[in-house]
């Protein structure tokens, strides 16, 4: 590799991204709006639809083997979506970080329940449940805990999803369509008459979006913290590393893309086709808790989705690096396998 020639192609790349001021102020512009948007909607509006676990009862995408562990005297409850956990403990962990609004044990009344002292939702659909039983609800219902958590702000938990949504589209539009676009002008056929080599040309490609990213979000990170003011429970070098290796796989998948093709509209359709699963199964907006079993499955074949679990799991929980191993282990799988599938089909002017 020609570290000069690689600098070089850096220099340009970087260059022709900041002199493009529509989407340079773009990339700043529209996370804040988003975030600005989702805290104005949902501040103080109370949701409609509540989630009750149950257990022990296990997981199942059949209807009707779910509806098994629900007790009889409290189905018929349009209001209430139930879902089935294995185990207390798996419950009581969805439940302490808002992902679930009530957990119930399956058995013979009193059934024994937990609801969360930060959760107004809790507190809702607990009197939904009692108000609507026989006349002495104690017979049916009693509390056994209200937990006590740290109070997860709903922009809290959006704040990261909107982040690596904006890095996603940053990385595969940013890298995918535009080398496209240089392949369909003649850009690459040219660069292929010079010394420069296609791996030193992804590498520039490569560590030109990951500058980008790293920009943009040092700046969206301080803008929002000054407005909305989030807190970090975990690290801020763990955090660091997880959004690195995100940023990586997130490139990688571009360079995926634009290996091959002339077309910008079929580049344009394929990044649609991609991004827009991963965006909604990725759970940027809102949580996919209680959705069918390969709903889930599907959402962890991309790469936002760890992405976001990690970064979530540092900032709200304080979680430490070893115990986001699998997050960041994966997400470094996924660059690999992007990159060696990437490099292999690329091709200068096909």
């Amino acid at each position: 590799m020609n570290l000069k020639r690689l600098m070089a192609m850096l220099k340009a790349r970087n260059c022709e991204f900041f002199r493009d001021r529509a989407a340079f102020g773009w990339n700043f512009l529209f996370p804040f709006l988003l975030i600005a948007g989702f805290a104005i909607i949902f501040g103080g509006d109370e949701p409609k639809e509540y989630k009750v676990g149950i257990f022990p009862c296990r997981p199942s995408s059949d209807a009707a083997a779910a509806a098994d562990c629900i007790p009889e005297a409290l189905r018929g409850f349009r209001q209430i979506q139930y879902i089935a956990f294995a185990q207390q403990e798996q419950g009581l962990s969805k439940l302490s970080h808002h992902r679930i609004d009530l957990l119930m044990e399956k058995g013979s009344p009193p059934f024994r329940y937990w609801t969360s002292a930060t959760n107004p939702k809790g507190y809702a659909v607990e009197k939904i449940l009692i108000g609507n039983l026989i006349d002495d609800p104690e017979r049916v219902m009693r509390r056994q805990e209200v937990i006590t958590s740290r109070q997860i702000r709903y922009i809290d938990w959006l704040f990261p999803g909107i982040i690596g949504m904006n890095m996603m589209f940053s990385a595969l539009y940013g890298v995918g369509f535009v080398v496209v676009r240089y392949r369909k002008n003649g850009v690459l056929k040219r660069l292929k008459a010079t010394p420069l080599t296609a791996f030193e040309y992804l590498s520039a490609q490569m560590l030109s979006r990951l500058f980008v990213l790293a920009f943009t979000l040092i700046i969206l990170w301080v803008g929002c913290y000054l407005i909305f003011g989030f807190a970090v429970e975990g690290s801020y070098f763990d955090l660091v590393v997880i959004f690195l290796l995100g940023s990586l796989s997130l490139i990688s998948l571009g360079l995926v893309i634009a290996s091959r093709g002339t077309s910008e509209e079929f580049s344009n359709g394929l990044l649609n086709f991609i991004t827009w699963p991963m965006m909604f199964l990725s759970e940027v907006w809102f949580s996919i808790e209680g959705a069918p079993r390969w709903v889930h499955s599907v959402a962890k074949l991309f790469p936002l989705t760890h992405l976001l679990s990690g970064v979530r799991k540092i900032m709200n929980d304080g979680a430490t690096l070893a115990e986001v191993s699998i997050e960041a282990t994966t997400l470094a799988g996924f660059t690999l396998l992007f990159l060696i599938v990437g490099a292999s089909l690329f091709s200068w002017d096909k």
